[in-house]
């Protein structure tokens, strides 16, 4: 979370349940952590967690940018293909795990395209919210891989 206040919030996290507790023990014994040249000190915290998945149409809203690429290309939600490229980040993760592949992908709603340069390389996307319908275990998968593409960066974690 970005913000310009001295009454800001970080927000860290992690989708895999044993990384979030770890960040919870950790926050739970200090007073301030130092970000870089900054200190910041821990008011509180909270730990969000997602409820179990189900069969069917369900609504995913990630909380970083989805990366998604056509020929080289970096693509927006409302660009042509971009679309077309989720379904096919999405049903190779499927494959992967040998689950049906969902169907009806829809963009709802998305964000400000952002810009990050990890690795030295760009990474451009934005963050959305969708709708399909998906086997639950897709779902439960993905809320710990992400969508579309460099997930292991952070890109497409769902909230």
């Amino acid at each position: 979370m970005y913000t310009t206040s001295a009454d800001g919030s970080v927000w860290f996290g992690s989708p895999v349940p044993e990384i979030a507790s770890a960040l919870v023990a950790a926050l739970a014994g200090r007073e301030e952590i130092e970000w870089g040249a900054t200190r910041l000190r821990i008011r509180g915290f909270s730990v969000d967690v997602s409820p179990s998945a189900e069969d069917g149409p369900v609504e995913l809203e990630t909380a970083t940018p989805v990366v998604i690429k056509y020929e080289g290309r970096d693509l927006l939600p409302g660009d042509d293909h971009y679309v077309e490229g989720l379904e096919r980040n999405l049903a190779h993760k499927a494959d992967v795990l040998g689950l049906p592949v969902p169907r009806g992908l829809r963009v709802l709603e998305s964000g400000p395209r952002r810009r990050f340069v990890v690795g030295g390389a760009p990474r451009i996307g934005a963050q959305v919210r969708i709708e399909l319908d998906a086997d639950a275990r897709l779902v439960e998968a993905l809320r710990s891989w992400g969508l579309g593409w460099e997930t292991i960066q952070g890109f497409g974690w769902i909230r």
